[in-house]
């Protein structure tokens, strides 16, 4: 049972990643992905940076909702953002990798609870994100 959860939340972060054009564009990578699980890489370039010269926050949530897309879509059912925050902890600078890792907490009925937690390529925590999940009418994967 393991193995086909394993292998459904792939298929539907495959079909999910082949359209996600956002998350492509900003030189997001997936990099790993399991039921209520999902990992995300990002470089921060200049075009990332706000005024004081570091990541603006923007692109940091940007990151952190991907990785919560990818992990509370894992099931095969269309599941959308409901609500979400982030703490950034310690600022982002150009040239940073920062890797996202998505968690499930809780998932009952129609919703989910998950955390996000950024780090940069010393392992420091950036950032904090925690995201409320709620499916909707629907699949990723055709039936």
């Amino acid at each position: 049972m393991a193995r086909y959860a394993k292998e459904i939340a792939q298929a539907c972060a495959d079909r999910m990643w082949s359209q996600d054009t956002a998350s492509q564009n900003l030189g997001m990578k997936l990099t790993q992905t399991g039921p209520g699980t999902a990992v995300i890489e990002m470089t921060v370039t200049q075009i990332m940076t706000n005024g004081h010269g570091i990541c603006h926050g923007g692109y940091i949530f940007t990151l952190a909702d991907s990785a919560f897309a990818f992990a509370c879509n894992s099931y095969n059912q269309i599941t959308v953002a409901q609500h979400c925050e982030v703490t950034f902890l310690k600022p982002a600078h150009m040239g940073d990798h920062l890797t996202a890792s998505a968690i499930e907490r809780s998932k009952s009925g129609r919703s989910g609870l998950y955390d996000v937690s950024i780090a940069n390529q010393n392992g420091d925590t950036i950032a904090e994100f925690r995201g409320l999940s709620r499916t909707t009418k629907g699949t990723i994967l055709p039936e």
